[in-house]
């Protein structure tokens, strides 16, 4: 079973990630774990036992806003559930709480929520991309305005460097969905039938998914992203999923600016992002 953690900070925006996450959860069995990253400041002239039952009322506090913020969000998308599981961690600086806490107690993914539809999308205070580049642990980043669906098909786009490692991961994470899965490549006139013998062989080793290819020529008068965000438009999937290789975060911190998605960063550097928004 796989094990999400949930991250929020009690705001409006955080909402979506625990939309998503619970939508997830009613499509194939997965482990939720609700979490919220807090601080607490020490005065200097508190001694041990006063900051120590402060910290105390605060904590219990902080567990029982958790818990009662994530079920209105439950109460809100109709689904029941009898119990949650709420964690608390302290630390200074949430990016290294949210991706040390899930890393040491070995999660499938977090889920973040992205604030706003500015060009600089944050995850309540933190950058997008900061926790992109920083997490072994992959990572499901929801826009705001996440409309609540069920997720189906699913457009992957590959650069075809590493297809065949690839397209498992792909395979083994809709597993469980079951969905279409549209594999989209962008390239030159000259080379897509090569690149449509590759992805054939590829699809030929998982002949009982459902695998579409797709062979797009490149746009050179536009960018990568415009031509991405072309095709998102065209298909719009529940989900995109793209591999985010080293030297490409800068383009992945990009394209989380300029397009309007769930986005998903796989210890394989696989990012996944949902277009289905509001």
């Amino acid at each position: 079973m796989k094990k999400i953690l949930v991250t929020t900070d009690f705001s409006a925006n955080s909402k979506a990630g625990l939309k998503f996450a619970i939508q997830m959860s009613l499509q194939e069995k997965v482990k939720l774990t609700f979490f919220h990253s807090y601080y607490l400041m020490r005065p200097t002239s508190w001694g041990n036992e006063k900051f120590k039952a402060y910290e105390k009322e605060e904590v219990s506090k902080l567990q029982n806003q958790l818990a009662h913020f994530v079920g209105s969000v439950y109460s809100s998308m109709g689904v029941s559930y009898k119990s949650v599981e709420c964690v608390l961690s302290e630390a200074v600086n949430v990016d290294n709480n949210i991706r040390d806490y899930a890393h040491k107690n070995k999660y499938d993914f977090t889920c973040i929520s992205t604030r706003g539809a500015g060009k600089i999308k944050k995850i309540f205070g933190t950058n997008t991309s900061t926790v992109i580049k920083s997490s072994k642990v992959p990572v499901i980043s929801v826009p705001s305005n996440y409309k609540v669906e069920k997720l189906t098909d699913i457009l992957y786009a590959s650069d075809l460097e590493d297809l065949d490692k690839e397209l498992k991961i792909v395979v083994e994470f809709n597993k469980s969905l079951k969905e279409k899965v549209d594999l989209l490549h962008f390239d030159f006139p000259a080379e897509l039938e090569a690149k449509e013998k590759m992805m054939t062989d590829a699809k030929k080793k998982y002949s009982k998914q459902r695998i579409n290819l797709h062979l797009a020529n490149v746009n050179i008068s536009q960018s990568f992203i415009a031509n991405m965000e072309l095709a998102v438009k065209k298909s719009r999937p529940s989900l995109l999923i793209m591999f985010r290789h080293t030297k490409k975060t800068s383009l992945i911190k990009y394209l989380c600016q300029v397009i309007q998605l769930n986005f998903l960063l796989l210890r394989k550097f696989l990012c996944l992002y949902s277009v289905r928004a509001r």
